[in-house]
């Protein structure tokens, strides 16, 4: 591993929500193309912090070591560098952490513990095969618009960016800094009216087959659906349907923090409470609040996600990073999310 700085119970699932499609383009009105062209006109090695930190993993590096680092270094995910062939071949992820215990951890053949001495590359091997992919990467130069493209178009929340001279990579770029940079440096532009729109006006977010996770739901039963349902995040309900939490990847990873992955038999309420560091809670937004309101709460409070709920915290919708990305910066160039 290398640390660089730089400068800068078996339940099924529950679904609520019956509203708009998955997706549906907001009409965002006369000024809905401000913040694309934004976004056009800045390159990406703007958006590289004066210091942030870069873990790299080399792929022979045993997986547990690999997940611990990530926690002890506070990211999410890390460029896998392979000595043999002296270049980067892709990223560890915390899905890839989610991916190994819901494969192995009811194997009858392989014990948890024994994954412990898995490297990464024989994990990669293993679970990929024959089906490896490049790795995805974008140059300084190239526009942040087109940062935004790549990361919603496969599906992905890290973007590295890399030096085409000397193939270093130079940052991770994510939905949250690229929402953060716009925040930041979209004082500079006119308001567009469109911010003062509600969030179900607009029909930003996702307000249909919303998968949530009972309190009382096992963690290997969150882990199931975040494996079937490619979520990022599971709003926890009681027995009488009100949010009571929030249970997302980044969480899966502390797992291996307290060594507790051996029994994903524990209630998601209880792992909740386990969590030994402070990390994204729950947070709500309301139908009746404006685009602009979300989006400050999100940057203000570094999230990923909002729970849309109604007056009795009742879940309603996801307001994703990603939603209000696409909104505001794809859509008005007619890129539809569906036909991505």
């Amino acid at each position: 591993m290398e640390v660089m700085e730089q400068e800068e119970s078996q339940q099924v699932p529950i679904f609520f929500g019956a509203g708009p499609p998955l997706y549906e383009a907001p009409d965002l009105g006369e000024d809905a193309s401000l913040y694309m062209e934004f976004m056009m006109k800045n390159c990406c090695y703007n958006a590289i912090p004066t210091s942030c930190k870069l873990v790299v993993f080399d792929t022979t590096l045993q997986i547990k070591k690999a997940f611990l680092a990530l926690v002890a270094n506070g990211v999410r995910a890390a460029p896998l560098w392979d000595s043999k062939q002296h270049c980067f071949v892709g990223m560890l992820t915390i899905t890839d952490f989610i991916n190994i215990l819901h494969r192995y951890y009811k194997a009858p053949l392989v014990q948890i513990y024994e994954l412990e001495e898995h490297k990464i590359e024989t994990w990669r091997d293993v679970y990929l095969q024959s089906s490896f992919k490049p790795l995805i990467y974008i140059s300084p130069a190239d526009s942040l618009f087109q940062a935004v493209y790549s990361l919603i178009k496969n599906k992905i929340h890290r973007l590295p960016v890399m030096d085409p001279v000397s193939g270093n990579i130079l940052h991770i770029l994510t939905h949250k800094r690229l929402l953060k940079f716009l925040h930041l440096f979209g004082d500079t532009l006119p308001r567009p009216q469109f911010l003062q729109k509600t969030i179900l006006e607009l029909g930003i977010g996702t307000f249909r087959d919303i998968a949530v996770v009972q309190d009382t739901s096992s963690v290997y039963n969150a882990l199931e659906i975040f494996v079937e349902r490619r979520v990022s995040a599971l709003p926890v309900v009681n027995e009488s349907g009100q949010v009571v939490g929030l249970y997302s990847r980044f969480d899966v990873i502390h797992l291996a923090a307290q060594k507790i992955y051996n029994n994903l038999d524990i209630s998601v309420l209880d792992a909740l409470r386990l969590r030994s560091l402070c990390i994204e809670g729950v947070l709500m937004c309301y139908p009746h609040e404006s685009l602009e309101v979300v989006i400050d709460r999100i940057v203000r409070e570094q999230i990923h996600r909002l729970v849309l709920v109604d007056e009795e915290r009742r879940p309603l919708g996801i307001v994703s990073l990603s939603d209000i990305l696409q909104a505001l910066v794809l859509t008005p160039a007619g890129i539809d999310r569906n036909s991505l």
